[in-house]
């Protein structure tokens, strides 16, 4: 059998460091789920905040954390090629790899209430069975999971029952107790208010808002992307990611509407509650993927990147240290045990606050990086993952 020689796609870890990016940005206007920002008094800076607020979620909002969980997906049939290429079968270990992502996932949820690696950890098994599975299966499993059937079925079921009532939103009380221990606790006290009520508030949140359906449908469409080479430059690829970007851009603007004026005229609230979350977790879903395909033709145009799109590539390459250490600092910054700032700084100091840990992280990894192959946390997965501390053959990791 030919061995491979792995590699990484360079392409990829910049879309990854992209997309962290963008959930750095998010999760300080969010205060890292401390929701509110003072008045601003000036209207100059009553302009930047609501402008600012606005148009990073409106660009980034469920897209940065799509294009996190579609590359996760392309990350799977990376692992899964190169161990076939060495005679091996990789699904078993990457169960045992998503349960060291577990363990990682309860480390980040120590701190900050909106982890979603237990997510992952849990979706991630469906890649185990898929790996088997057709092209043309694949993708009509991922679309029916990303159309949200669970949804749509509450819909139809309320549509004959006007009497039953669903709200969704059993996070609310969990949200609620984290949010307090957040804004007046201290350390120990925000440390294990997290280890239950925190991720009972993240988690719920994540079931009840579509993405338990939404996650693994990303994965398997990044499988799929991987099976067919489309992150690396070729004449099929640009032609894929010319069509995507027509059929997603076209796709976006009704969907948009739709999801805009339609609510407003929806009386019964177990369907307008449902309606939020399908409708919306599509447009998403086109919005990441024009995003996406914009990004990659941009990128084969240039040969091999820009320097606008390759300087973040060690960002991407540390994602996992860079995403758990973020919401370290970010938590740090705003809850009442750090230094507090929930309720100091608005969205446009929230975003200058985000630049800040993007560049010092960005920094942090281009000098690790330097010195060693991947980044500190990267290497403890990749070691846990094959059971060998010995030096080995590098590979493609996420």
């Amino acid at each position: 059998m030919t061995t491979l020689q792995p590699h990484r796609i360079s392409s990829v870890d910049a879309l990854r460091g992209f997309a962290l990016l963008a959930i750095v940005l998010l999760h300080n206007l969010e205060h890292y789920n401390i929701f509110g920002a003072p008045a601003a008094e000036s209207p100059l800076l009553k302009w930047l905040d609501s402008t600012s607020y606005d148009f990073i979620f409106f660009i980034f909002a469920g897209k940065a954390y799509a294009t996190f969980s579609l590359l996760f997906g392309f990350s799977f049939f990376i692992q899964l090629r190169n161990a076939r290429s060495r005679g091996n079968d990789f699904r078993a270990r990457f169960a045992w790899r998503m349960f060291l992502l577990f363990c990682f996932s309860q480390l980040h949820a120590l701190f900050y209430n909106g982890d979603i690696l237990l997510l992952y950890s849990v979706c991630g098994l469906i890649l185990i069975p898929a790996s088997s599975w057709s092209d043309k299966k694949v993708l009509v499993v991922a679309s029916i999971l990303m159309l949200q059937p669970f949804a749509w079925g509450k819909i139809i079921y309320a549509l004959f029952n006007p009497q039953y009532i669903d709200t969704n939103s059993m996070f609310y009380r969990y949200a609620a107790i984290a949010t307090e221990t957040g804004q007046n606790g201290n350390l120990i006290e925000t440390l294990a208010d997290n280890i239950w009520n925190g991720q009972l508030y993240s988690n719920f949140w994540q079931v009840e808002a579509g993405r338990l359906f939404q996650t693994p449908a990303l994965f398997l469409f990044g499988m799929w992307l991987g099976r067919k080479n489309l992150f690396v430059q070729s004449d099929t690829s640009r032609r894929f990611w010319i069509s995507t970007l027509k059929t997603a851009g076209c796709a976006c603007v009704p969907l948009f509407m739709l999801c805009r004026l339609v609510p407003p005229h929806i009386e019964n609230v177990t369907i307008l509650s449902y309606y939020s979350i399908a409708l919306p977790m599509i447009y998403n879903f086109s919005f990441m993927a024009m995003l996406v395909s914009a990004f990659m033709l941009v990128w084969f145009k240039a040969g091999d990147g820009r320097k606008s799109q390759r300087f973040i590539i060690p960002y991407g390459k540390m994602s996992l240290t860079n995403y758990i250490f973020q919401s370290i600092i970010g938590v740090t910054l705003y809850y009442h045990f750090g230094f507090g700032l929930f309720d100091k700084v608005g969205a446009f100091g929230s975003v200058c606050i985000a630049c800040a840990i993007f560049t010092f992280q960005l920094g942090y990894s281009r000098l690790w990086l330097r010195t060693h192959p991947q980044g500190p946390l990267e290497y403890l997965w990749k070691r846990g993952t094959w059971l060998n501390w010995q030096k080995t053959q590098s590979a493609a990791t996420d």
